[in-house]
């Protein structure tokens, strides 16, 4: 199973569902999104790409009441789940949160497979040695509308064969704007 990996929106929408649908297009099938949405408006075009997305809010709160009755509204397609997450996708144990120090501390447990931050713009990917004698993936794919950052990034994961990778936000999308 491939996920597209997003955070720190920041209130771009049509930049987030171009992230999205570059990342449907490498054969993803869910997205996760890290935190900082800011508003329920910011989801909008990415619903609109059919694909679920899994996210946590953030120090940007915004509205999450909005992003709340959006996610219950949505038949499925968002899970928001507030300060972080522990889900399964792909048989995959997968940690989400927005600050990179708590990403680490989950890291090291040796809890999960992946875990997934953002918080800072800065892209990374790394196996973090756990308690556990193994090692954890930690995964921060930057800022997707590369606000303070060199470029606006995402990353594309494949959880059978745990291999990710950074990839640039796209920054023209005629499927997009055609479903906008």
């Amino acid at each position: 199973m491939k996920v597209c990996i997003v955070s720190d929106s920041h209130d771009r929408g049509p930049m987030l569902a171009r992230a999205i649908e570059a990342g449907i297009a490498e054969g993803a099938e869910v997205a996760i999104h890290c935190g900082d949405l800011i508003g329920g408006n910011t989801l909008r075009a990415s619903l609109k790409l059919g694909i679920p997305i899994h996210a946590v809010h953030g120090n940007n709160l915004g509205d999450p009441v909005a992003i709340s009755r959006i996610a219950h509204q949505s038949d499925g397609l968002l899970t928001y789940y507030g300060q972080d997450a522990s889900i399964t996708l792909g048989g995959r144990r997968i940690f989400v949160t927005h600050y990179p120090h708590h990403a680490h501390a989950m890291a090291c447990t040796g809890d999960y497979d992946l875990v997934c931050c953002g918080h800072s713009h800065e892209t990374e990917i790394r196996q973090q040695p756990h308690v556990q004698n193994g090692s954890t993936w930690l995964v921060n794919p930057g800022t997707v509308a590369g606000l303070g950052a060199p470029e606006a990034t995402w990353a594309i994961g494949d959880l059978d064969s745990m291999a990710f990778e950074i990839r640039t936000t796209p920054e023209e999308s005629s499927v997009v704007a055609a479903r906008m």
